[in-house]
């Protein structure tokens, strides 16, 4: 139950701001996902008693992308955003890996234990796959229509990141570290 609760706090603000794009308009839905950003941080705060790295950068990058849109009228403000975050991720996960570190394994190690050569595979695919992320971001939001974006976010960048995060088990259950037994 904690885990679907986790992800309906996740995923509720793209999917709020989905469902408002489609009766209200980008603008009010902009409005809705920065307010829904804010009470899953809160959420998330509360039920965990900390805020997970990657939702906080989100949810800074959504704040100020998503005024900028609402005080400037301009839509492409938050069209960027997932461009910004994207390739803020790669940045640091393959810089990191230019420097000998793997900041997956920082942030996930609670969760996965793996060997060192497992945790430089999956940081040099996740670093890659978000490039790969902002160069569909930026191909789809220019080329159409902010409604065709919007479901693409939701329909098309959801799936694409699920079916990711799945291809990577075999790396996960190659490399785990044996548990000695006690």
């Amino acid at each position: 139950m904690k885990h679907i609760l986790k992800l309906a706090i996740e995923i509720g603000p793209l999917v709020l701001f989905f469902l408002v794009n489609a009766k209200a308009g980008i603008f009010a839905a902009t409005q809705v996902f920065m307010v829904a950003i804010v009470i899953s941080l809160a959420l998330s705060y509360y039920l965990e008693r900390r805020i997970a790295i990657m939702p906080l950068v989100t949810g800074v990058v959504v704040l100020v992308f998503g005024g900028l849109t609402i005080y400037l009228e301009d839509e492409t403000f938050i069209k960027v955003k997932p461009t910004i975050v994207n390739s803020l991720f790669a940045f640091v996960l393959l810089g990191g890996l230019a420097f000998g570190k793997s900041f997956l394994s920082i942030l996930f190690n609670e969760v996965f234990q793996l060997k060192p050569e497992g945790w430089r595979i999956l940081t040099l695919r996740w670093g890659l796959f978000f490039i790969a992320l902002a160069i569909i971001n930026e191909i789809v939001w220019r080329n159409f229509s902010t409604d065709f974006w919007v479901s693409f976010k939701v329909f098309g960048i959801m799936p694409l990141t699920m079916t990711f995060a799945m291809a990577q088990f075999r790396v996960l259950s190659k490399y785990q570290v044996e548990q000695e037994a006690e």
